[in-house]
């Protein structure tokens, strides 16, 4: 076997890099978090022509000026671990913004490669890139790629094999006289020093007072240096020095995207411009989010509601046929009113809503539109002091608290991070989801159920606004990548949706199944009494529940679907409507809906934010569920229900 080589993925945002990865690493990836750091790490393993070749997925980032952990990762990442080739993942239809992290790595002097992607797109809008004479203004082998169809990605391995065997490093990219006369003054005594970032790319980022490298460097008279000559920049242009060398890096990318990209025909709006300018105007986008919303819960509604009545209607015809064998003894009622009624619960009651609810998730991340969403609520989100971006991991709240925590990474700042997490753990998931349209949507319509995820959003906006004041800090403008719209792979749709539902039919259903037995087995036994009378100050008197919900309650805490399915195991009927009264079903709702929805977002909270800013925000949602319980108790009857 020859040596073993390291390729490292860069690039902005929704160019491609993902399914660049995963079409050099096949199912060969682990996915896990940098040290220290809460940014997802992604790795995987390649075979090409005898070599074995492991691929690092750095962060999607759009420069190397550390104002973000992803930038910090990255640019760390190929300084310290030198890969042996850096291939640099550039939109095709993008070319001069994206240019931009291009220039910058060429400053460091990484080993190179720059795989011009999504070539379909580019071509579609009229666009013609003259690759050989890319390569030649830069410095460095440009290969035309569809990632998608692995078009071109053969020929790109090649040429990032041939860079890392000759160690080869991009030629200096030259910026204005003024400017380079003054990275020449500083290259002189940094290349004594041997940093690891390279002696161009440092000199630039000390004229930038960047941070990091000033504390690499830690010397008085070098630092001096650096701020002298980047008060002369800001005296030359009048602008600070970061935003002077910003100008200087668009102005090459500029210029090199003109000098080697061609529009071969007029440009045409295209279908999904035209879409844009529905979906994203001021007057049209909002009420079409909303009929998209809309619906969305009555499809779930639907569907659920539907595909639950046949298949209670299937575990009808079971139940006597297992009857004639057990008899109607103590027997019977351990294996089909313990386990096998919570084995029929998870089927009938929670399955036909997660499902169609998964497939949806997967159409609105893939076809785009989820950035849409996130790009129309910008200024919603700013008036609880998050941006627009924040509101991508609140959506992703509707399918699973967990990923949406983690999601809360793509915002800048630690206390934004914090509160939208927080906020996102509020969002009814799918599994409360389930409790939602299972219960208040099948047994007082789709209109009750529709007003509680109002009612959420109300109270989480409130919370919002709350923390604004309670963790003030600057609000940040939204800067984002707009995907373009996309055709839905049903293959990718249908994976995505397993492996979101397999989460509940693995771990939910063992769970639903002993916690069945479990409580059967207690009621048999005669101790569901004591505990639900344990229980009873809090689930009667404040809540004006049945005593025997607080066993529900206590099992919601390990998934929230299992509130309501292990109340059907403890009422021995899923007709709910029999034994709860509107106001009850209401407020065992709401109680479900905020408190903390699982040990797994606890898990996530942890991870992400420590134990001491998890216990908190555990105490704090179970105090706020209880209290709107017990105030939807009060309430409720006024207005008649």
């Amino acid at each position: 076997m020859k040596k073993k080589l390291r390729f490292a993925l860069a690039g902005n945002a929704n160019v491609g890099k993902s399914v660049l990865f995963n079409n050099l690493t096949g199912g060969n990836q682990t996915i896990g978090n940098w040290p220290g750091k809460t940014v997802e790490k992604a790795e995987g393993v390649s075979e090409f022509k005898g070599r074995k070749i492991e691929v690092i997925d750095l962060p999607g980032i759009y420069s190397l000026s550390a104002y973000s952990i992803e930038e910090n990762v990255s640019r760390d990442y190929i300084a310290n671990e030198k890969p042996g080739a850096v291939i640099d993942v550039v939109d095709a239809s993008a070319l001069e913004r994206n240019l931009f992290l291009t220039l910058q790595l060429i400053e460091m002097g990484a080993p190179l490669v720059i795989a011009i992607n999504q070539m379909d797109v580019a071509e579609r809008k009229g666009l013609k890139i003259d690759f050989k004479k890319l390569s030649e203004k830069l410095g460095v082998p440009a290969i035309p790629t569809i990632a998608t169809s692995g078009a071109g990605v053969k020929k790109l391995v090649e040429r990032a094999v041939e860079v890392a065997e000759r160690k080869r490093v991009p030629k200096k990219m030259a910026y204005g006289k003024e400017i380079e006369k003054r990275i020449s003054e500083l290259e002189k005594p940094l290349g004594r020093l041997k940093l690891p970032y390279g002696t161009r790319f440092s000199a630039i980022k000390l004229l930038e007072r960047d941070k990091g490298i000033s504390k690499l460097v830690n010397n008085e008279k070098l630092l001096a240096l650096a701020e002298k000559l980047s008060r002369e920049i800001e005296k030359l242009h009048g602008e600070p020095a970061p935003i002077v060398m910003s100008y200087e890096r668009y102005a090459a990318a500029s210029r090199i995207a003109s000098e080697c990209q061609t529009s071969t025909k007029p440009k045409k709006a295209s279908v999904g411009e035209i879409i844009d300018s529905i979906t994203l105007n001021k007057y049209f986008g909002y009420p079409v989010l909303a009929f998209v919303m809309l619906a969305i819960f009555f499809t779930i509604f639907t569907v659920g509601e539907h595909v639950g009545a046949y298949l209670v209607w299937l575990v009808g015809l079971a139940k006597p046929i297992f009857a004639g064998y057990l008899g109607e003894g103590i027997l019977f009622q351990l294996i089909w009113g313990g386990a096998i009624e919570g084995f029929t619960a998870g089927l009938t009651v929670a399955l036909p809503y997660l499902l169609p609810f998964f497939i949806i998730l997967g159409l609105l991340e893939d076809t785009g539109y989820l950035a849409r969403i996130a790009f129309l609520m910008d200024n919603v989100m700013h008036k609880i002091g998050l941006h627009g971006k924040a509101f991508i991991p609140l959506i992703l709240g509707y399918g699973c608290s967990v990923p949406a925590c983690i999601g809360c990474r793509v915002l800048e700042k630690p206390r934004d991070r914090f509160v939208a997490a927080v906020l996102s753990t509020l969002i009814p998931c799918s599994a409360r989801t389930v409790i939602i349209l299972g219960l208040v949507g099948a047994y007082m319509g789709i209109g009750w159920a529709l007003a509680l995820y109002t009612f959420n959003l109300l109270v989480i906006f409130a919370l919002g606004k709350f923390a604004f004041v309670v963790f003030p800090g600057e609000t940040t403008g939204l800067i984002m990548e707009m995907p373009s719209y996309k055709m839905p792979s049903p293959a990718a749709i249908l994976r995505k949706t397993w492996l979101r539902l397999k989460g509940f039919i693995y771990v939910a259903f063992p769970l639903i199944i002993v916690g069945s037995f479990l409580i059967k087995l207690l009621d048999v036994f005669g101790f569901l009494t004591p505990i639900s009378l344990l229980l009873s100050p809090i689930t009667v008197s404040w809540l004006g529940l049945p005593a025997i919900v607080g066993i529900t309650l206590i099992f919601g805490i390990l998934r929230k679907e299992l509130a309501l399915l292990m109340l059907a195991a403890l009422i021995g009927t899923q007709n709910f409507g029999s034994v709860l009264t509107a106001t009850q079903m209401l407020v065992f709702t709401i109680v479900s809906m905020f408190y903390i929805p699982c040990l797994a977002t606890i898990g996530a909270l942890v991870k992400e934010f420590g134990w001491k800013k998890a216990v908190y925000v555990t105490l704090f949602e179970i105090a706020l569920a209880l209290l709107l319980g017990g105030l939807a108790y009060r309430l409720l009857p006024i207005f008649g229900v």
